[in-house]
């Protein structure tokens, strides 16, 4: 039963990041750097409550007072800001096949990473996969004439925040959360405030944006909080498949609903990443079953 509860969680949480550009979508007419800046400011509050309501604060407070987690979750928060902002941008501008190219090569830059910084082992099949997915990002970018930069800048800063958040010294989800938010609020605060007083923000000019802009800080939790709930319930494979929905769904909110075109050599380098991530999925799920075969026994 709670596996099962832990599959719906996590198919609602990647649901939610698929169909998340609709929400931004109904704000593409107010700059991507009000909108970061919104998520930002919005999300504090909420997290802070989030760790209030689950007793957790002498935890926060622990983290705060030890140097080194700190500054990993200062150099996080930059890395998220990237990524928000970029993947914002690229919603609003009408770029959501890109953004959603991103995420679909994110889990073989995590891999990459975590040869090159971490010197961790990869399979035969997993060397493949990267190499099919260079290729296929060479191919793009050959045959399209342009580098798909808001793909890469996606995949990796995600990949790198996530390359963070495995040091010892970095906080448990929701605190490290909070503090990352924290360190970058304070500068996305005050550049609120500024276009308050230009009379240029966005905040206040209609009932309907001024509660968009202040759910962005809602709609950036919500999945996070399903997320969490299901990674407690179901194996760590479960959710390597299921992660797919999410980049799978924003592809087909970009070019069904938004009608974004995809170019021929666009949809080759999509179907290389595509056959990449399925070598890597059907090893990874390999390892780990032979693993928890051994624990069995």
């Amino acid at each position: 039963m709670e596996q099962r509860k832990g599959i719906w969680l996590a198919v609602a949480a990647y649901v939610f990041w698929g169909i998340i550009p609709i929400f931004w979508k109904t704000l593409d007419f107010v700059p991507a750097l009000e909108l970061l800046a919104h998520r930002i400011v919005w999300s504090v509050p909420l997290l802070f409550l989030i760790i209030v309501g689950r007793g957790r604060l002498s935890i926060l407070r622990s983290a705060y007072r030890s140097r080194d987690t700190a500054i990993t979750a200062l150099v996080a928060g930059l890395l998220l800001a990237v990524n928000w902002g970029v993947f914002v941008w690229a919603i609003t501008a009408g770029h959501i096949v890109d953004a959603s190219l991103g995420y679909f090569i994110n889990p073989l830059v995590s891999v990459a990473l975590g040869v090159i910084i971490l010197r961790e082992h990869l399979s035969a099949a997993q060397r493949v996969a990267i190499a099919v997915a260079t290729v296929g990002v060479a191919v793009m970018t050959i045959l399209v004439g342009a580098l798909p930069w808001i793909s890469l800048v996606l995949a990796f800063s995600f990949g790198t925040y996530g390359l963070l958040k495995k040091r010892v010294s970095a906080a448990p989800t929701f605190e490290g959360l909070f503090m990352e938010t924290a360190f970058i609020a304070a500068p996305a605060a005050v550049f609120l405030i500024v276009l308050a007083r230009d009379g240029t923000g966005f905040l206040g000019t209609s009932p309907s944006t001024t509660v968009l802009l202040i759910t962005a800080g809602a709609v950036t939790i919500f999945p996070l909080l399903l997320f969490g709930a299901a990674a407690k319930r179901i194996p760590l494979s479960t959710l390597g498949i299921l992660q797919y929905l999410a980049p799978t769904l924003q592809l087909l909110v970009g070019v069904v609903i938004y009608g974004e075109v995809v170019a021929p050599g666009e949809w080759l380098g999509f179907v290389l990443v595509w056959i990449a991530l399925a070598i890597y999925t059907t090893d990874n799920v390999r390892i780990l079953r032979a693993a928890s075969h051994l624990d069995a026994s």
